[in-house]
This record gives C-alpha cells, structure tokens and sequence, in this order.
C-alpha cells in the first residue's frame, strides 16, 4: 500500500490578525509546518500551534523563513550564508523552546517561501540551510523538492531528507515552482488540486504550466494554509487518496 504525509503550513497569524483555518485544518493533516515569527507567527501563536499539533498527534516542522513579515517571506533577499545560517539557527531554537515547553520533540525542517524557492538554484543558500539545520537538530530531515540544490545538498552532507510535492501549485518543466506572479501558479479548485496531487503519488507525473508531462513523485504533500479555500482542498484530497488506496501517515510511519 502506498503511503503519504499531508502536510500543511500553519501557525501564520500574528498578533491580532488570523490566517488560516489552523484549528480546523489541524484534525485533518498528518504534519505541521509552524511559523516562527520572521515571516509570520508570534510567540503566542507558536505557543497554540505547538499545543494543538500535540493534541491532535500531528508531526512538528520548523517553518523557518525570511525576516520579511510584510511579504510574508515570499520575496527574494539577498543574504550571506552567515546570516542565513544565523536567522535559521535562531528560529529553529524559538520553536524547540516552545516544544520543550509542551513536551514533544520536532520531526522536520521546512524552509518557507522565496527562501525555498531560491535554495532550488542557490546553491550556497541550499547549504546555509542545511548547515543550520544539522547544527541545531543533527539527524532532524528537511523537506525538500526532488533534484533542487537543497535536495542535493543535504545528500552530500548527509542529512536526511523528506521529498515534498505540492497539491496547490503549478510546475515548471524543471520541476520548479511556477511564481505566484503568474495566472495559474496557485491552483484554488479543491478538486483540480486533489487530482494533481492524487496523480503525482499514484503515477509520478504532473503536467506543467507549459503542458508537459514530467516525473514528480514524493513522501509528503503539502497544501499552503493560506491558499483561498485549502480546508476544502485537503478534505477534497484526503478523500481522493483513501479512494486511490493511499494511506495518509506521518512521516517514517510504516
């Protein structure tokens, strides 16, 4: 039986302002990716998150990204490998406080955003991510896009990895993410996005916006927690899957 993780981004209100339906999407998905207050999150916020993944048994990730709360880290910076490590080690330290506070450990490591996006190219940026990664949580996996330098860098270092596919995003021919700038790169139907991700871990393909067909396959699926109508998305796909015959498991469940 094929088996998948369904992640989801979470945690990414801050102060008086809510994003997300996180207490409903929270009972539905297997892991959790929690802000960690540079690119959205509070302490508060981290606090509620950590609780509720607890909970609802649901597998804690780092969702560390750029200090860029008003683009909410979707927009390119250019910083050294020093400052990324730094800004890495520093979230990564905020949210495993609050898990010793909750007693529960983290699973994985997910870089949000454009900090992602560019550790698919930037090679230095993929090692900075890395680096930080394993100094803080040695032997930790990082969710990574299949074939990008992030990918191939934790495999020279030796660090595991998780590869993550995308319900609610269009792709390049290269694998890559289409840019949120473009028509069509964030896909809203629940049922357009159930199909595409029930395809990728059924069949390894997905068509591109170019409308090629590629190889995509992988371990855990993510749905962005701000994406318009993602509650009904991961409804409309947890259902798809169990249809297909596919077990939605938390990440190294067998």
């Amino acid at each position: 039986m094929k088996r998948i993780d369904l992640n989801c981004d979470m945690g990414e209100s801050f102060g008086v302002y809510t994003l997300g339906m996180d207490e409903e999407v929270i009972k539905l998905i297997t892991s959790a990716n929690i802000a960690c207050g540079f690119h959205a999150g509070d302490p508060n916020v981290m606090d509620r998150t950590v609780q509720m993944a607890k909970e609802n048994q649901v597998g804690i990730g780092v969702h560390m990204g750029f200090p860029d709360l008003l683009g909410f880290g979707r927009r390119n910076m250019d910083v050294s490998y020093q400052d990324l490590v730094n800004y890495n080690v520093y979230q990564i330290g905020a949210l495993e406080a609050f898990c010793r506070k909750h007693g529960v450990n983290i699973q994985h490591i997910k870089p949000h955003g454009n900090m992602n996006n560019m550790a698919d190219h930037d090679r230095v940026m993929a090692e900075a991510i890395v680096d930080s990664s394993h100094m803080v949580l040695p032997g930790i996996p990082i969710f990574v896009k299949p074939g990008s330098e992030l990918h191939k860098a934790a495999e020279k270092k030796g660090v595991p990895v998780v590869l993550e596919i995308f319900a609610d995003r269009a792709y390049h021919k290269d694998g890559t993410l289409v840019s949120r700038k473009i028509p069509g790169a964030v896909i809203k139907d629940p049922k357009a996005a159930a199909e595409n991700a029930v395809r990728m871990v059924v069949a390894g393909k997905v068509q591109t916006i170019e409308g090629d067909w590629i190889d995509m396959t992988g371990e855990s699926i993510c749905v962005h927690g701000d994406t318009q109508g993602s509650l009904e998305i991961i409804r409309q796909l947890r259902s798809e899957l169990e249809k297909a015959g596919v077990k939605i498991a938390p990440i190294g469940q067998r």
